[in-house]
């Protein structure tokens, strides 16, 4: 019984610290998104989040649109991807621009 208790523990705490680091970000231009037209990026970095490799223009996304929303995440197939890329120092997040 005592086994089974400190290995479930030990599981719920290994999923605290996984999931710990997830955070979402939104940022409302204007009005916010008024059509629900979504397109998305994936920003990657190196030396774990301190160096962007590639550059996401959220401006760019949003076209024309004066209202829109901003949303940079990491979602589930980034927490995967990271999984086998922070081995290099490499991981990704995602970046929604909803007009």
């Amino acid at each position: 019984m005592k086994k089974t208790a400190l290995k479930l523990s030990g599981l719920l705490l290994a999923v605290m610290f996984l999931f710990a680091s997830c955070a979402t970000h939104v940022h409302t231009i204007g009005d916010g998104a008024q059509t629900g037209v979504e397109q998305q990026e994936r920003q990657w970095y190196v030396l774990w989040g301190l160096v962007p490799i590639n550059d996401v223009d959220t401006k760019e996304m949003a076209g024309d649109a004066e209202d829109y929303t901003i949303t940079t995440e990491q979602e589930a197939l980034d927490v995967i991807i990271n999984i086998f890329t922070t081995y290099v120092t490499v991981v990704s997040r995602t970046v929604t621009v909803e007009k």
